[in-house]
C-alpha cells in the first residue's frame, strides 16, 4: 500500500477477524461490481480496475480517437486520485479500524453522487469520478487489521482461488477459511454486477446516487461506532477460533 507498511498477521488473528470483516467486505465487492456495470453500460470500459482502462487507451491512441482516449486517460487518473486520498485520509503506520474508514467511505459516497450527477447530463467526466471513488474504496480496504483485501476487482481472486484448488488437487493443505472468504468475495463481485444491470434498466443512473447515498450512511455509522468504541468491543468479545482450518493433506 501507499500509506503504509504491510502488517504481519498471524493464522489465529486472521480467523478471528474473518466474521468482523466478511460482511463489509461482501458489500463494498458488491458496490464495486454494481458500479463497474453501470460504466460499462455509459462508456464500455470498467473503472474498477485499470486493466482495460490502460488497454482502451491504446487502442485509442492508435485510432486518433482523441476524445476516448482522454476519458480513458482521465479514468485512470481518476483511480490513482482515489487511492491518493485514502492514502491521506486513512494513512496510518498502524492499521486499525479507525474512524478515517468512515470518512473516507463518506468521500466515496460524495463521489458517486457527483458521478450520478453527470451521468444525468451526458457529461464524460462521471466516470473519472466515478473511477476515483473505486480507487479510494481499492486503497482503503486492501490493508485492513493486517488483510489484504481487493474489492473492486476479482483478477488476483480469481488466481489466488485457482492456485488453492491446484495444491488441494495435489493434496497439499490449504487454508479453508481464505478460501471461503475470496470465494465469497469473488461471488458478490458478480452479484452486484447483476444487481447493477437491473438497476441501470429500471432506474438508469440516477442508480448511482441512491448507491452514492448508502456509502454516505455506512460510512457515516462507522465513524460512529468507531468514535464511540463499538467496533473495539466487537474485536475483543470475539471467541477465540479453534486452530484447525485446513483441507486434510491426504
Amino acid at each position: 500500500m501507499p500509506y503504509s507498511h504491510p502488517q504481519h498477521i498471524d493464522k489465529q488473528t486472521a480467523l478471528q477477524r474473518i466474521p468482523h470483516l466478511l460482511p463489509g467486505a461482501l458489500v463494498l465487492t458488491a458496490t464495486a461490481g454494481f458500479i463497474n456495470t453501470l460504466s460499462l453500460g455509459f462508456f464500455r470500459t470498467p473503472v474498477s480496475h485499470m486493466t482495460g482502462a490502460v488497454s482502451h487507451l491504446g487502442l485509442d491512441v492508435v485510432a486518433r480517437n482523441t476524445e476516448d482516449a482522454v476519458t480513458s486517460a482521465g479514468i485512470i487518473i481518476g483511480f490513482i486520485s482515489g487511492a491518493m486520498i485514502a492514502g491521506v485520509v486513512v494513512g496510518a503506520w498502524k492499521l486499525i479500524p479507525s474512524r478515517s474508514y468512515g470518512v473516507a467511505m463518506m468521500i466515496e459516497g460524495a463521489l458517486l453522487g457527483l458521478a450520478s450527477y453527470l451521468l444525468l447530463h451526458q457529461h464524460r467526466l462521471a466516470l473519472p469520478m466515478v473511477s476515483m471513488a473505486c480507487g479510494l474504496q481499492n486503497a482503503m480496504t486492501s490493508s485492513y487489521c493486517g488483510l489484504m483485501i481487493r474489492t473492486t476487482h476479482v483478477t488476483g481472486l480469481v488466481t489466488d482461488i485457482g492456485v488453492m484448488l491446484g495444491h488441494w488437487v495435489r493434496h497439499r493443505q490449504i487454508d479453508r477459511w481464505k478460501l471461503s472468504f475470496l470465494t465469497a468475495i469473488f461471488f458478490s463481485f458478480g452479484v452486484g454486477g447483476v444487481l447493477g444491470a437491473l438497476a441501470d434498466a429500471w432506474v438508469g443512473p440516477a442508480c448511482l446516487a441512491l448507491m452514492g447515498c448508502g456509502c454516505v450512511l455506512a460510512g457515516g455509522l462507522y465513524w460512529f461506532a468507531t468514535h464511540r468504541g463499538v467496533v473495539d468491543v466487537m474485536l475483543d468479545s470475539m471467541p477465540q477460533p479453534p486452530r484447525t482450518g485446513s483441507f486434510p493433506s491426504n
